[in-house]
């Protein structure tokens, strides 16, 4: 039953209402409709933050090689630092958040990032670029893990996976706002702009969520809870029976942030190949960004009120028709802008329907810990992605078949896709009173 339907309902059946189902923290105090919304619009603030700021080195990276000779094809590992720093700090530091609060981690990384990311700006070699970029990773990976988990205890049951779409919506905002404001940023404040921007809106983010959010640990109602107290509540997703959910769920993010990774750190130095300026590839790559968000909230409403297994389906199959489509054509800026809005967007709105999907499969208790392991596991997918693209750009692959070849693992993504189902029902088994429907 949603809020706003039990007021209705008490008048109806002259009872009185049932309990609010908004979460609570420690000290009893509760979320009003108003703050409700103004967390969850500061929360998707996080996300245009760090598709921004993912997006910020990709663009950047062509530009570098004029400013301080540093070839394009020597960035690989300095893109996998920032994945190695999201995977650790979600798996290490992102758990603490369902024992110590979501306000405190979510706060501090988003601060640390904003200091990671000013410091990116003062770089002039591999090694710094590396370092700074290790550091903002650290930052996001523990912050953006109980940024979903909190957007899921904030959002009405029915429509869960929307809502953790329409905040994780900002990542495709950000990174199509990157793409789209890059000229001129870097017109005003050179290549170092890209950078400066995004942390300097972090800190004063972090201050405003300060502010917004409550403190105190959530209070998860409903269902045991020693997962939740132990000392390590992600050990939890490694015995039964919540072991074959997490691994459906993990391989999915792996495959998808293989492509999302691969696509946004290259896209902008493979456009000019098939015959595009360095301006008019970002703006083409801020325009397939931009369609991620449509995409990701179409599906996720198909997540939330259809089967789950076949929107995934659709979803990922779609995504690599179009980069299959490609492949087989002739580069033509129109028809591949066309075609990379689906498949790049594709890629931005799986990012934003499975942190939706693992409200469905874990328990609330669990919730941070399995998206902030989620991130672990899905960095060894992500980890390929820019050595796999600096691979390719060495041995000169043409763009079509740079490009072709992320129809791969959207094709295993369908595969994994099929599983879904099963592991819904495993949570049905464990918890016979939650609703997945």
């Amino acid at each position: 039953m949603g809020v706003f339907d039990a007021g209705v309902d008490a008048r109806r059946c002259r009872a009185p209402p049932p309990p609010d189902p908004l979460p609570a923290w420690e000290g009893g105090i509760r979320v009003t409709p108003t703050r409700r919304l103004a967390a969850l619009i500061l929360l998707g603030g996080v996300f245009v933050m760090e598709g921004f700021d993912i997006a910020a080195m990709s663009l950047a990276v062509p530009r570098l090689e004029g400013a301080l000779g540093l070839a394009p094809a020597s960035f690989g590992w300095v893109f996998t630092a920032l994945l190695i720093g999201l995977g650790a700090g979600g798996a290490l530091i992102a758990p603490l958040g369902d024992r110590f609060g979501r306000r405190t981690l979510i706060v501090a990384g988003c601060f640390a990032t904003g200091l990671a990311t000013l410091g990116t700006a003062t770089a002039t070699s591999i090694p710094a670029f590396l370092a700074w970029r290790l550091a903002t990773g650290l930052a996001l990976g523990a912050c953006l893990p109980n940024v979903s988990a909190l957007s899921a205890e904030l959002a009405p049951e029915r429509l869960r996976a929307t809502i953790m779409a329409v905040v994780s919506a900002g990542i495709p905002l950000g990174l199509a706002l990157a793409g789209l404001l890059a000229p001129p940023i870097v017109a005003g404040a050179g290549w170092q702009g890209l950078f400066l921007v995004p942390g300097a809106a972090a800190t004063l983010l972090a201050l405003a969520l300060w502010l917004a959010l409550e403190g105190g640990a959530p209070v998860h109602a409903g269902g045991p809870a020693k997962e939740a107290a132990g000392k390590l509540p992600q050990l939890a997703l490694l015995r039964s029976p919540w072991l074959f959910p997490f691994a459906v769920f993990a391989a999915m993010l792996a495959l998808n942030a293989l492509n999302l990774y691969l696509l946004n750190s290259w896209l902008p130095t493979v456009l000019p190949g098939a015959g595009l300026t360095l301006d008019d590839a970002a703006r083409v790559a801020g325009v397939a960004n931009l369609a991620g968000l449509a995409i990701g909230i179409g599906a996720s409403a198909l997540v939330d009120n259809w089967r789950k297994g076949p929107a995934l389906m659709l979803l990922f199959g779609t995504m690599a028709a179009s980069f299959a489509a490609i492949f087989l054509t002739a580069p033509d800026p129109l028809r591949w802008t066309l075609l990379l809005m689906v498949g790049v967007g594709g890629a931005n709105a799986g990012g934003m329907v499975l942190p939706g999907l693992a409200a469905y499969l874990f328990p609330a208790r669990l919730l941070s810990s399995a998206v902030g392991m989620g991130v672990l596991v899905a960095r060894l997918g992500a980890f390929a992605g820019p050595p796999l693209g600096a691979a390719m750009l060495a041995a000169g692959v043409a763009p079509r078949t740079f490009l072709g070849v992320a129809a791969l693992p959207a094709l295993a993504c369908v595969v994994v896709a099929l599983a879904v189902p099963a592991a819904l029902a495993v949570r049905r088994k464990a918890e016979p009173s939650s609703n997945l429907d």
